[in-house]
């Protein structure tokens, strides 16, 4: 399973657009076929989304489906499930019963198009209330499910929520998201956008609070976002060495017998180091 930082949304009926993305540094784009797409364009996104995924390479390509209530999307589904798709992120998900239906039309269709079954990835966005409560039965629906994410403007006008800088309305969908993941055994959740496109130091103090909380990565709506994005949830040179120290001496301890060590005045036992080997894999 992949680890991403960043994931870049990209409208799917501008094609020059998707071909900007694909050029970025992002780690993952998303090609969006529902709301950033006019009821008029949707059939000319499916086509510039299938476009790109012959053209396939890095970054990995993610497509977002309309909404599994929308007729729309088994023609997304049909039209973009081919070889070069990572994976579908599920708008609205709410249920584990959704997720179920589109885990099963994925695989028909990663079977007709010869591809590894279980190899598409099914991202669920969570975007209510009902679907932040129901976050461990979505985490742990389907094995394709890797990791959720939520969408904070559709989430914030269910709860009527006010725009804060400091994010508080935001604390508990995260700390949800977080747990869920983590008690399903999937990859840390990737936090949602910040739609203040220019506002760069907003966007790192948001992507900051999010690593802080659990969260492995962030959605970007522009390719200004991702470098700040990288950054924030990339481990600097310092942190690398010092987690590196970490496991040395922790090795070294245990190799003697001993459970702890003590590495410049902190204490480091079997869950520190853990964390630390953990980042070290991480950035390879």
């Amino acid at each position: 399973m992949s680890l991403f930082r960043s994931f870049l949304f990209v409208p799917g009926h501008h094609a020059a657009r998707i071909a900007k993305a694909f050029g970025s540094d992002a780690d993952g784009v998303i090609v969006d076929l529902e709301d950033a797409v006019p009821a008029s364009e949707k059939r000319a996104a499916r086509d510039n989304a299938a476009a790109a995924l012959a053209e396939r390479g890095p970054p990995a390509a993610f497509v977002r489906v309309n909404g599994s209530a929308d007729p729309c999307c088994l023609d997304d589904l049909m039209a973009v499930v081919r070889p070069g798709l990572a994976g579908i992120v599920l708008p609205k998900a709410e249920s584990s019963a959704q997720l179920q239906a589109l885990h099963w039309a994925i695989g028909q269709l990663e079977h007709r198009q010869g591809l590894v079954p279980g190899s598409i990835e099914l991202m669920p966005l969570v975007e209510s209330a009902r679907g932040v409560e129901d976050a461990a039965a979505l985490a742990a629906a389907v094995p394709r499910v890797r990791r959720l994410t939520y969408g904070v403007a559709d989430y914030s006008l269910d709860l009527g929520l006010q725009p804060d800088p400091g994010e508080a309305g935001l604390a508990y969908v995260r700390a949800r998201l977080v747990h869920a993941s983590r008690s399903a055994g999937r990859h840390a959740p990737i936090d949602s956008v910040v739609v203040e496109i220019r506002d760069l130091e907003r966007l790192r103090d948001s992507a900051q609070r999010g690593r802080s909380l659990g969260f492995g990565g962030k959605l970007c709506l522009h390719p200004a976002q991702v470098q700040v994005v990288n950054e924030v949830f990339g481990p600097t040179q310092e942190e690398l060495s010092r987690a590196r120290a970490l496991v040395e001496a922790f090795d070294a301890a245990r190799a003697r017998g001993e459970a702890i060590v003590t590495v410049d005045g902190a204490f480091v036992d079997a869950p520190v180091a853990e964390r630390a080997r953990q980042l070290l894999n991480a950035a390879r």
